[in-house]
């Protein structure tokens, strides 16, 4: 086949298939007038007036077959102008998209071939532009004209899923026609042409259990009652085909995994209609007793189940809890157990779902029960004792071997128990406890003051088993006798002035005892007897556990008496009475108008400042010393680590320069 009827072959195409409207090519024919200035006009396939200058015909659009196979360059079409005469003058130029590369041109007559084979799905057309010019001037003999070379499609590309594989869920027991999944296959080929991108979906492997509709590619289930319990996975395989799904067309396959997802469509069920559990009586309040669990064809929170005991021969002895985590019921001992009172329990215990759904009432109850039979086993026990802790009491005047008080305790297995004090508690030994009968007596006597309590342990044992021990504490209280005096508060010392007159107050004392009597201290002052006759002071009870000392003359001198003693006598109102004689003493100073000391004399100073006779004494004879080496009209001395100032002047003692 030569160019000539390639291209007749070409136009006879493209006339056929450009007949129809709506394919997008125009064309240019010539016009039924004669040659004008104006150049050519024309209309396109749709009436659109076209004018092209100098032009004889052409087509503005080319069409091209992509995945061309031939041997021959293929032929694309041809470009002729008016002014080519056929003498070779008239030279054609192609510039544009793929000019020179995937197109060329023959520049003598127009003819354009494709140099490669073209894939419409990688470029679907190319805008090229061509002119005529004079071969010899290389002048224009026509304007440039635009055209474009579009690539016809043919089929093929198959249909490509857009998931490879598709990840799917449904609940089980699902409805027929329940939506499931939409798959989708892309075709690559044109949309717009024939039917090569029209895709069908069908089903390849999956059935009965699912469908899938040809046109949206919507899986369906096609089957009722899928359980997941008997089957939970399936493999859908689902295939795209274009052409409609005509024969001859391409096709894609894509798997679908589709998991049946649960619902809560079966009631739990215990494994067993008795349970038994044993356990000793010495388990701790809380522990664990035992564990059931009922069994639930479910998973998730479609299994969640909740335990509870509906009836029980010990109430309040034992409950139980649900474990999340296992869907196990814990029974725990809330009550102690004691063999040798009850020594089995039953019990009624009830499972239900947690989470139900009303679709499937119809397959409940959605609970189960069971009974459990508790056995309590004997254990060797330590004595009870009975009471948690004893408080004893016990005058502090008490005798050796008083008994102040006893324990108790019993074994629950009915033995002997013996008692013993535990002397970490009684260093001392101040206690000690009959073993038999457990009476608690004193070894010693008490003195409240020094401990008003005592705290010890008294320890149970029981006879047979030395190893079966208990302990309790004991609380002694020592409780007060009126034994102790009352006496000053503190060593309580003053002074009188020279000048000082008769009922005044020259100073306040108060009392103390160590005993604690309940109603309060309550304390009596008087001026001792034997001195009450030639009393120079008085003692005036206050009624609030306070004594005022009082003068009882208008003057003192302490050239007379520089200190006095006064006997004040302190008694308590408690049985036995308790008194005590305690001494004040009293110095005589001199004083101003006010009453503000001054100056004592000499005998009053060493009684206030606590030196002896002898110590004052060495304090002379150091002054001596002093005065004879240095003869220093004042002198500062330090003897037998006492230090005492004194100051004289022409040897001569003052009083006002005899200071405290």
């Amino acid at each position: 086949m030569d160019r000539r009827k390639v291209c007749i072959f070409m136009v006879l195409w493209a006339m056929v298939h450009l007949s129809s409207p709506g394919q997008g090519l125009r064309a240019l024919r010539r016009t039924t007038g004669g040659r004008r200035g104006s150049g050519l006009t024309g209309q396109d396939a749709n009436g659109v007036p076209l004018r092209r200058s100098k032009r004889g015909w052409m087509w503005n659009q080319f069409f091209l077959l992509e995945e061309y196979t031939g041997t021959d360059l293929q032929y694309v079409g041809k470009l002729h102008s008016d002014s080519d005469r056929g003498d070779g003058s008239v030279k054609y130029v192609l510039t544009g998209e793929g000019a020179g590369t995937l197109f060329k041109i023959d520049e003598k007559s127009g003819d354009i071939h494709a140099t490669k084979r073209l894939d419409r799905e990688e470029k679907a057309f190319y805008i090229l532009h061509a002119k005529a010019v004079n071969r010899f001037t290389n002048e224009a003999l026509e304007g440039e004209s635009e055209f474009i070379i579009k690539i016809h499609d043919i089929n093929d590309n198959e249909p490509r899923f857009t998931k490879d594989p598709y990840m799917a869920r449904v609940p089980e027991m699902s409805d027929i026609g329940t939506s499931v999944i939409q798959v989708t296959a892309i075709d690559a080929d044109d949309a717009t042409y024939g039917n090569s991108a029209k895709v069908v979906y069908s089903i390849l492997e999956g059935q009965p259990y699912f469908s899938v509709d040809p046109e949206t590619g919507l899986i369906k289930t096609a089957l009722p009652g899928m359980d997941r319990e008997v089957k939970e996975n399936y493999q859908v395989v689902i295939q795209a085909k274009d052409m409609a799904g005509q024969m001859g067309g391409l096709s894609g396959t894509t798997t679908v995994s589709i998991t049946l997802s649960d619902v809560n469509d079966n009631p739990p069920r215990f494994t067993k209609t008795l349970y038994e559990f044993r356990v000793p009586e010495s388990i701790e309040l809380g522990s664990a007793v035992g564990v059931i669990r009922a069994m639930d064809a479910d998973i998730g929170q479609n299994a969640e189940m909740d335990y509870r005991i509906i009836g029980s021969d010990g109430p309040g002895m034992f409950e139980i809890t649900t474990n999340r985590s296992t869907q196990e019921g814990v029974i725990l001992l809330r009550k102690p157990l004691d063999y040798e009172r009850k020594r089995q329990y039953s019990l009624r215990v009830q499972v239900e779902n947690v989470h139900i759904n009303p679709r499937f009432y119809s397959k409940g109850p959605f609970r189960d029960e069971a009974t459990i039979k508790i056995i309590v086993e004997d254990v060797d026990e330590p004595p009870v004792f009975e009471r948690a802790s004893y408080v004893m009491e016990v005058k502090e005047d008490a005798p050796k071997n008083t008994a102040i008080g006893s324990v108790s305790a019993s074994d629950p297995d009915d033995k002997t128990a013996s008692y013993t004090i535990d002397r970490r508690t009684d260093m001392d030994r101040v206690f000690n406890i009959h073993a038999g009968n457990g009476s608690v007596f004193i070894l010693r006597e008490l003195d409240r003051e020094e401990n008003a309590w005592h705290n010890i342990t008294v320890i149970a044992t029981e006879f047979t088993n030395p190893r079966q021990i208990s302990r309790v504490p004991v609380y002694v209280r020592v409780l007060d006798v009126n034994d102790n005096p009352p006496t000053f508060a503190n060593n309580y010392e003053t002074f009188v002035c020279e000048n000082a007159k008769a009922n005044q107050v020259i100073r306040t004392v108060g009392a103390t005892d160590p005993d604690a009597p309940l109603g309060g201290h309550r304390f009596f002052f008087s001026l001792a007897q034997e001195a009450a006759g030639k009393a120079n002071f008085s003692v005036r009870d206050n009624k609030n556990n306070t004594a005022s000392i009082l003068t009882r003359r208008n003057s003192y001198s302490t050239l007379q008496k520089s200190v006095y003693h006064v006997p004040v006598v302190i008694s308590d109102g408690e049985f036995p009475m308790q008194s005590s004689t305690n001494t004040l003493t009293i110095r005589v100073c001199t004083c101003d108008r006010e009453g503000n000391m001054k100056a004592c004399n000499a005998e009053a100073l060493t009684a206030r400042a606590g030196l002896s006779t002898g110590a004052l004494v060495a304090i002379l004879l150091c002054v001596i010393i002093l005065l004879s080496e240095y003869s220093l009209p004042i002198i500062q001395c330090s003897c037998s680590c006492t230090t005492t100032k004194l100051y004289t002047v022409m040897g001569l003692w003052s009083k006002k320069e005899l200071m405290m």
